[in-house]
Formats: structure tokens, C-alpha cells, sequence
């Protein structure tokens, strides 16, 4: 008698095909032929889902891009806009000016 859903397509007892099952090629005896078989449908099933993960892979890509030069150019945007250094070198300027008139006017 055969092993249980090794070629069977319907299950006798209650007329269901039978389901596959896991197989750890490192555990289980397999011949050439089952290896082979079993690489060819991996290799099926990633040609398969190859332009889904090539179409995410770009999105993703896009997005992350879009994210950088997102903020890559508020970055410089706001850089122009500080005037904060500016506004301290204005006031500097005046201190040393007044420093100056102080010791002038207290000069000899």
C-alpha cells in the first residue's frame, strides 16, 4: 500500500484532495529527482512574484528619496531663514561701538 498522499489524488476516505505537507530536505531522505522538482517550483513561485516585489521595491525606493529631499530642502529653507546670527552680529557691532564711545568720552 502506498504512503498516505504520495500519488493518491483523493483522499478514499472522505474524498478530499490532500493538502502538502512541509518537507525539511536537510531531515528527510529525498532523491535527486524531488530535489530538482522541488527547486524548480521555488524557482516558479519567486518568478511569479517577481514584478510585485520589483513594482514595491521601487515605491519604497521613492518614497524613502522623496523623504531625504524632503528634508534636504527644509534644511536649506530654513537656514536661509535663520537670522538669528545675524541679528547677534548686529548687536555685537552696536556693543563695540558703544565700548568704543565710552572710552572715548572717558579718554584723557
Amino acid at each position: 500500500m502506498a504512503a498516505p498522499g504520495a500519488g493518491d489524488p483523493v483522499n478514499a476516505k472522505d474524498g478530499n484532495a490532500p493538502f502538502a505537507q512541509r518537507i525539511d530536505p536537510s531531515r528527510d531522505k529525498l532523491t535527486p529527482a524531488q530535489l530538482q522538482f522541488m527547486r524548480q517550483v521555488q524557482l516558479s513561485q519567486w518568478q511569479k512574484t517577481l514584478p510585485q516585489r520589483r513594482t514595491r521595491n521601487i515605491v519604497t525606493g521613492l518614497g524613502i528619496g522623496a523623504l531625504v529631499l524632503a528634508i534636504y530642502g527644509y534644511t536649506f529653507y530654513s537656514v536661509a531663514q535663520e537670522r538669528f546670527l545675524d541679528e547677534l552680529e548686529d548687536e555685537a557691532k552696536a556693543a563695540r561701538a558703544r565700548a568704543l564711545e565710552r572710552e572715548r568720552a572717558s579718554g584723557p
